[in-house]
């Protein structure tokens, strides 16, 4: 249970928990003018329409009204109510938790000392694994950092490292033994592996390397360990735990923040010894991922330090490198396109990362590199064209596809254009007429691959909160009106809209129909549309959904309890329906049946598209195999193609329009104009 927290504490909360850091870890910001803009997270913003105001301490979205502190911003962010929202704050800012009633305090307080105990845990070891790097035990890391890694002492002291020897139980036995802290502490760290089956408690590290990984406070969370003797896996980190996750830390980022900062730009790197190197070296503005590709609450990190979001990543030029980048790509694209954030790419041709470059070369050799970096749309259209020979017809389509699906995501027309004719002269090869034609196909190709939307799934994503409140009105009527189920149950059978789409909607209309079949048999609705039943269906009437479903959902479907109190006690904007409930119900019906549609209406437009799309680059794909030229055979070839797509654009015209027809009488139906018919 949650203390009631004393006002001074919240207050305090306000006055430390600044909002620029508060929204800045979960959107990214941009200075503009005394203030700072983002992508509201609250609606489907596609420019920065949300300010935050350091002075007043406020946010703002101007398109859809969502506004306030830092607190009620994480409230509306994360979902959490007010007293977790202020005791993470308070957590995070290190302030002490009054509170009003004592015994949740004392609660409390030893949750914190928890957390305390585990840094006490994680720095002792931190001190012991340091000193075994420079015991006899140590000798051969200390060589291999040194002669290898070539990091002097200076380094190795800033940066901590250490040395897990090759042995069972040395540092468990440390910690137990000198230290006298418990087994459960130990393991809370992540630093022991315990095996109750087998009564045997052993060290998590053994004969590796040891980096600390520290917090944005300085403070030791984890670790990474380095394997010394070719053992799997090379880099092993720590577990996650109550104060580290892998996704919320980079490395090094306590150090680099400041510098970062100060140049203007943050880079990225793949491995914690890069990031040594490069800042052995005098490069102090980088950090590393901790084995994952960076998530969007590290790119706000980063953003935090750089007031143009200048962002290099420079990951491994291998396979997985090349992998890992494109992830960060896909996670901060949007971000990118709407200029919240300037990602580049390096990759060191000829080198698998910084610090084997380094070993060849100056530090002003790798800035001139970081300064040469990529913009990140160069970089995806170099890894289309990468390995891939032109001149063939198949690779050549295959690399116009790559083409026209990228492009299409550029919003801006100039933008867009750009790298039109970039990509143009690249496929012409240096054909000064034919990159003017490929630059007009590619642009009609672009054209119509946009024309059909962005969601492959064909549904927006206001229609997906409607429907989820569609699908729970049709749940509550169901329950609340026993008179109104075999009409529901034909209506969603009719309009083929049976199938929930929401999976709490799906478990809650199961368990509903898993009831009925116990209670009157297998083909109960068969049974009920049939008239002269009248026993079975007075009894379906009867049935007592609102008693029965919590239990059985209790028994089978336990974690989707919460979900089912709506509908049992609803509120009272519910209840109001109730008046009229058989029109509202058909309204209802007809909006589902409405999405579904509009969605068959965008598969349409997009099948239309593809189509037209594989007809052009087939015709390339002729005029390619015969040298461009325009044989008789060629022209046949490409006009049958063009007339079986006309061919399938009048079938697409009419099935198209049929269906906005059918969409127009459903909207006769959701506003009124329709005769209910018994």
């Amino acid at each position: 249970m949650v203390p009631s927290i004393h006002p001074s504490t919240i207050q305090e909360v306000k006055d430390k928990a600044d909002i620029v850091d508060v929204i800045s870890e979960h959107v990214v910001l941009k200075k503009k003018g005394k203030e700072f803009v983002g992508i509201c997270p609250f609606h489907d913003d596609n420019k920065p329409s949300m300010t935050v105001s350091p002075s007043k301490q406020f946010y703002y979205c101007f398109s859809c009204g969502a506004g306030g502190n830092s607190i009620k911003f994480l409230m509306e962010f994360t979902r959490n109510n007010f007293a977790d929202v202020v005791l993470s704050l308070a957590k995070k800012n290190d302030i002490n938790i009054k509170t009003i009633d004592g015994p949740q305090n004392e609660a409390y307080k030893r949750q914190l000392t928890a957390r305390e105990e585990l840094y006490k845990v994680l720095r002792i070891s931190k001190d012991w694994f340091k000193s075994q790097l420079y015991n006899s035990s140590g000798k051969n890391a200390l060589e291999y950092i040194t002669n290898i890694r070539n990091l002097n002492k200076s380094t190795i002291d800033e940066f901590e490292i250490g040395y897990a020897p090759n042995s069972w139980t040395d540092l468990y036995d440390y910690l137990t033994k000198v230290e006298k802290i418990s087994l459960e502490s130990i393991l809370k760290a992540g630093l022991v592996i315990s095996k109750e089956k087998e009564n045997k408690t052993y060290d998590r590290f053994r004969n590796r390397l040891i980096v600390p990984i520290f917090d944005s406070q300085g403070r030791v969370v984890a670790f990474g360990g380095r394997s010394l003797d070719g053992s799997e896996p090379k880099y092993l980190n720590s577990p996650e735990s109550e104060i580290f996750e892998k996704g919320k830390l980079l490395f090094s980022f306590h150090k680099a923040s400041s510098n970062i900062r100060k140049n203007d730009k943050a880079i990225v790197v793949e491995g914690y010894f890069d990031v040594i190197t490069l800042h052995s070296k005098g490069i102090n503005n980088c950090v590393a991922s901790l084995g994952t590709a960076l998530s969007k609450y590290q790119i706000s990190q980063l953003c935090r330090c750089t007031d143009n979001k200048n962002i290099v990543i420079n990951f491994d030029s291998d396979n997985a490198g090349n992998a890992a980048t494109k992830r960060i790509i896909s996670e901060v694209e949007s971000l990118s396109l709407n200029q919240q954030i300037n990602l580049k790419i390096l990759q060191l041709s000829g080198f698998k990362d910084p610090d084997e470059y380094l070993s060849n070369h100056s530090s002003n050799d790798y800035l001139n590199l970081v300064d040469q970096a990529k913009f990140w749309i160069d970089w995806e259209l170099d890894q289309i064209f990468l390995n891939k020979d032109i001149s063939k017809a198949d690779n050549f389509q295959n690399v116009v596809s790559l083409l026209v699906k990228f492009l299409s995501k550029l919003t801006q027309s100039a933008i867009r254009t750009h790298y039109l004719q970039k990509v143009s002269e690249r496929l012409s090869m240096g054909q000064a007429r034919l990159a003017i034609k490929f630059e007009e196909d590619l642009r009609q190709q672009v054209k119509g691959f946009r024309w059909h939307g962005r969601s492959q799934k064909f549904e927006l994503p206001h229609e997906i909160t409607q429907r989820e409140k569609n699908e729970s009105q049709i749940i509550f009527y169901y329950l609340h009106c026993p008179e109104l189920r075999i009409f529901i149950r034909k209506e969603l059978f009719k309009r083929e809209i049976q199938n929930f789409s929401i999976n709490h909607h799906q478990l809650i209309w199961s368990a509903i129909s898993k009831i009925e079949e116990d209670s009157f048999g297998k083909d109960y609705l068969i049974k009920i549309n049939d008239k002269l039943n009248s026993n079975l269906i007075n009894d379906f009437k009867k049935l007592d959904l609102l008693f029965s479903l919590p239990d059985f959902i209790t028994i089978n479907n336990h974690e989707i309890i919460n979900k089912l109190a709506i509908f049992i006690n609803p509120d009272e904007l519910f209840l109001t329906t109730l008046s009229n409930p058989k029109n509202n119900l058909l309204g209802t019906l007809s909006l589902l049946e409405r999405y579904k549609s509009l969605k068959r209406c965008r598969h349409l437009i997009s099948s239309w598209s593809s189509q037209r799309l594989k007809t052009l680059e087939n015709c390339i794909s002729i005029l390619i195999t015969n040298n461009n030229s325009e044989s008789s055979d060629s022209t046949k070839e490409i006009d049958d193609l063009f007339k079986d797509l006309n061919s399938d654009a009048l079938k697409f015209q009419e099935l198209y329009y049929l269906e906005r027809q059918h969409i127009i009488s459903l909207d006769k139906q959701r506003c009124g104009n329709y005769v209910f018919k018994n």
